[in-house]
């Protein structure tokens, strides 16, 4: 029998799926254990990875997505260990994490289940590590905000036992399914995760039935992991709003009496309305609030150009009423058309993007004016108008951010002050490929870790001064080695450094992936070293999307006469269809399972579709064209790969 088994459930997360077994395999050193992945028909090359990097991890593939409960039995029907871990893929571990909890176990036999201090990318304290029976009172507070208001409270407060110290061990009522410790001779008696919940909840129901069958859960304070979060479903979204309450449903329906069922069920389906209302307004208020307040800038500033230029003196009351309800408008819709398609309400907007747009609008507005007469109104209040209007979003957007962040800057600063930390060697190596990558990254130095061999050129300072050093010189970013730093270090450092205005990443041992997440709410995201891939960014996927389309309709209107070039016409007029309806695009890869490859639509070509023809290319080959297309990726490139196959649009 082994002391322990880590079981994984993973779905399309590959590179912090890396991480999290980097890990665990660090953390094992001391315990007999065995690690099971059961991968839930992933598409991003996941099955590859672990199969390459980690051969002695047990590997369940499911040829689709069975849910984390049935996906976590697979593994604990195998499990031969004393102990379960159930441990979320976007999750590192300390390196005593393991020892200290099964130690812990070994002295608690009263302990079913056990939970430990997560902290998020930021290195904040995730209040979900420590929760509460969801009980109709509780969730009512929770769900109606009570909870969060007073998060001190026994009584309002008890999701998330805030009246707890979080930096002491406590007994419990539910443990977080991100990391779960449990007892497997508690799991033979009570029964294993129910197969009902799909996704969340199981941990609540599982939580529940381990205390009512006179055993305890514990919240460990004395280890703590990186929980990134999100790696399915925003907390934000209406999806997550939908998922997580069905589950809650699910748990009254099976543990509550009929009355508080029925109470229950009737707060449930009003806090799914509810917080569906809020969610999908909030995603409303960040797209038309930015929009909105440009205009009232823009709007302020005609006005007051125009009083402030005596310009009703000069003008009749009819031509006022124009200039009022017509032109002010038009010029107002046509700079925020402008700053729209222009990116201008992107995160990463430049002064330059700003310009660009007020430019091209005063063009616009100035070509329409000389053909209609009514708003050929006076060429200096447009220039002027433009001007002043430009300078009153550049100047309140920068002053926006700088209440928010504490710098005057338009939108996020992709050139990041950066620190690397670890031995030089290996911070040397990430310096390099970050700049091979092309990212935009101000590299300030490297802070390594003690030795004197390590003082050359980059050097900023040793480990024990990073504190310092991040005040001095402003640091935006750092990005820890952990082949050279302890998971229990970085943990550490980022719970004490100051995160409102430094990010925290990792580069796991032998990788070329820097992970990190900057909300807890979001999805963990990371730098993909050698390969800048274009063909993720937003603006190339809207622009693929366009293309698809054009092209697909070209071809349709054309297809009695181009029909007789193509190799096979019936699967051509299918792949025309399956294009336009969004199912597939002209061009995607050989193969989407293949490492470091991003998730797109499937293509009817790819790049070695034409080549392939004409020579023979070895299959250690194909990855590299494939990551070049995705790295190089421009319209031109998929017109000049849909015109070179053109024959073989419907297929070999």
């Amino acid at each position: 029998m082994k002391q322990l088994s880590v079981i994984i459930v993973n779905y399309n997360v590959c590179h912090f799926l890396e991480q999290a077994l980097i890990s665990v395999s660090k953390a094992s050193s001391n315990l007999d254990i065995e690690v099971f992945v059961v991968d839930n028909n992933s598409a991003d090359g996941s099955v590859e990875m672990v199969k390459a990097k980690f051969p002695s991890v047990k590997l369940i593939v499911n040829e689709l997505n069975v849910g984390f409960s049935k996906a976590n039995n697979q593994a604990i029907a195998q499990a031969t260990g004393e102990y379960i871990l159930l441990l979320n893929p976007d999750t590192v571990i300390e390196v005593d994490t393991l020892d200290k909890c099964v130690a812990f176990m070994d002295a608690h036999p009263e302990g079913g289940g056990l939970g430990v201090k997560m902290i998020d990318g930021k290195g904040d304290f995730l209040a979900e590590s420590k929760r509460g029976f969801p009980t109709p009172w509780v969730a009512f507070y929770k769900i109606f905000g009570l909870a969060k208001l007073f998060p001190k409270s026994k009584k309002f407060g008890h999701y998330h036992l805030g009246y707890l110290d979080k930096n002491k061990t406590h007994e419990v009522e539910v443990l977080s399914g991100a990391f779960m410790v449990l007892r497997k001779s508690v799991l033979d008696t009570i029964g294993v995760l129910d197969e009902d919940y799909f996704m969340y909840g199981e941990d609540i129901d599982l939580s529940y039935r381990i205390i009512k069958n006179g055993y305890k859960n514990y919240y460990f304070s004395d280890t703590r992991i990186i929980h990134y979060k999100g790696e399915s479903t925003k907390k934000t979204s209406v999806n997550y709003v939908f998922i997580f309450y069905k589950a809650m449903i699910i748990f009254a329906q099976k543990h509550f009496t009929t009355n508080n069922t029925g109470a229950f069920k009737l707060l449930i389906h009003l806090a799914i309305y509810f917080r569906a209302l809020i969610a999908l307004s909030n995603r409303i208020l960040d797209k038309v609030l930015p929009i909105a307040f440009d205009a009232g800038l823009i709007l302020s500033s005609l006005i007051g150009l125009f009083y402030f230029k005596n310009e009703t003196q000069l003008l009749n009351d009819s031509s006022i009423e124009i200039v009022y309800k017509q032109i002010i408008p038009l010029f107002t819709c046509t700079w925020l058309l402008s700053l729209l398609f222009n990116g201008a309400y992107k995160s990463n907007v430049t002064a330059g993007r700003l310009i660009r747009s007020f430019f091209f609008g005063t063009l616009i507005i100035a070509s329409l004016s000389y053909f209609i007469d009514e708003y050929r109104y006076s060429k200096n209040f447009l220039i002027e108008g433009s001007l002043l209007s430009m300078l009153m979003v550049f100047v309140f957007r920068g002053l926006i951010h700088w209440i928010k962040n504490g710098r005057f800057e338009l939108g996020e600063n992709k050139n990041k002050k950066i620190v690397i930390v670890g031995s030089y060697a290996e911070c040397d190596r990430i310096d390099s490929l970050l700049h091979e990558s092309n990212y935009k990254l101000n590299i300030l130095g490297f802070i390594t870790t003690g030795n004197n061999a390590d003082v050359k050129g980059k050097y900023l300072g040793f480990t024990k001064q990073l504190h310092n050093i991040v005040r001095l010189y402003k640091v935006d970013e750092i990005i820890f080695c952990s082949k050279d730093l302890p998971a229990n270090s970085i943990i550490e450092w980022m719970t004490q450094i100051d995160n409102t205005l430094v990010d925290f990443k990792i580069v796991p041992e032998e990788s070329n992936i820097i992970i990190g997440s900057n909300s807890k709410n979001r999805r963990g995201d990371f730098y993909t070293l050698n390969i800048n891939l274009n063909i993720i960014e937003e603006k190339n996927i809207k622009d693929k999307r366009i293309l698809d389309v054009i092209v697909s309709l070209i071809f349709l209107i054309s297809y009695p006469v181009i029909v007789w070039l193509i190799d096979k016409p019936k699967n051509f007029f299918y792949n025309i269809r399956q294009v336009l309806i969004g199912r597939k695009s002209w061009v995607g890869f050989t193969n989407a399972g293949q490492i470091n490859l991003p998730k797109i639509k499937t293509g009817i070509i790819n790049p070695t579709y034409y080549l392939e023809r004409s020579a023979k290319i070895h299959a250690s080959n194909i990855q590299e064209l494939n990551l070049a297309y995705a790295r190089d990726y421009s319209l031109y490139m998929d017109i000049t790969l849909i015109a070179k196959s053109f024959k073989y649009l419907g297929g070999f």
